[in-house]
């Protein structure tokens, strides 16, 4: 299955949700795709450090969104779909720190090139919005989406 990696960002996060999601014949299967978009573009997965340095360096002292694709299906076929969207404001930062951070190797396979669960934490002044949703599953939404009773399903 070939993702999106470039295109309006809600549209890229959906679609790319719901191509996994229908990619599995099973009885409930649940896609996600967590995208990070600076001026309307996708900033996708870092291929190296340098990619890396300049993705945290674009994001430095401004706020980016993480927009949060779900998708859940049974046997092939869309049950349901949602985006979340959370603001995310980086502090602003020397490019010493953007160097030291991205030497941490913690941009590896991250969204926008960073972790917000990890030592990324010191990038961001503020957010708005789900936290989780940044970390990479949306909770909050993903429930609101599952069939009457999937709530209590998850507890047991």
């Amino acid at each position: 299955m070939q993702e999106l990696s470039a295109g309006e960002p809600r549209a890229v996060a959906r679609e790319n949700a719901r191509r996994k999601a229908v990619a599995v014949d099973a009885a409930l299967v649940l896609g996600v795709d967590t995208d990070v978009a600076l001026d309307g573009a996708v900033l996708g997965k870092p291929r190296d450090a340098r990619a890396a340095e300049d993705f945290i360096g674009r994001l430095a002292g401004r706020t980016h969104e993480v927009v949060g694709g779900i998708a859940l299906a049974r046997h092939g076929e869309l049950v349901s779909e949602a985006v979340e969207v959370t603001e995310v404001r980086f502090r602003d930062l020397s490019a010493a720190e953007v160097r030291a951070y991205v030497g941490l190797g913690e941009w590896r396979d991250r969204a926008g090139g960073y972790a917000i669960q990890g030592r990324g934490a010191a990038l961001v002044r503020s957010i708005s919005g789900d936290y989780l949703n940044v970390v990479g599953l949306p909770l909050a939404r993903l429930l609101d989406l599952l069939p009457e009773g999937g709530l209590q399903a998850i507890w047991y």
